[in-house]
């Protein structure tokens, strides 16, 4: 009598692959299932709220905020109006370079660092000395302008 030309690894891997063809069929049927189309295009969209979270319900309309074009500045932060006397200001000249041409200014009222350069300058000055001096708005801050040494 011939034995059978079925070993059990062979039946084994037989097994498997019957396994892998069946859980293959099962994915497909799911994603059928659960696919998106013929769905309406308003069930597709996703909103952001206020909050920044997703969300399937439109915006409330009457929530939104209008914001001015004129208001919004790129890479400068918003500084208040400066008026007359905030124009002129007293200091001390923390650095300056002689061979580039600038420095800065240490404002005695609000202790912050303010650019000028050697065209803002009326006298000559080294670094230590007391000075008075105006400030305008630059583009990336203020400037020190007319800056003379102060008695």
């Amino acid at each position: 009598m011939a034995r059978s030309q079925e070993t059990f690894n062979k039946k084994e891997k037989e097994k498997k692959r019957l396994k892998k063809r069946q859980d293959k069929e099962q994915k497909r049927e799911e994603r059928k299932a659960n696919s998106d189309k013929g769905k309406d295009l308003e069930e597709l969209f996703a909103y952001v709220d206020e909050n920044g979270n997703i969300t399937d319900t439109p915006p409330d309309p009457t929530k939104k905020k209008v914001i001015k074009t004129e208001d919004i500045e790129i890479g400068v932060a918003k500084q208040p109006e400066l008026t007359a006397e905030d124009l002129i200001r007293n200091g001390v000249v923390t650095f300056f370079n002689e061979s580039k041409g600038y420095g800065f200014i240490k404002d005695q009222e609000s202790q912050e660092s303010i650019f000028f350069h050697v065209n803002g300058l009326e006298e000559e000055v080294i670094e230590g000395n007391k000075v008075s001096f105006e400030v305008e708005k630059g583009l990336k801050g203020l400037n020190a302008i007319k800056v003379k040494k102060s008695t």
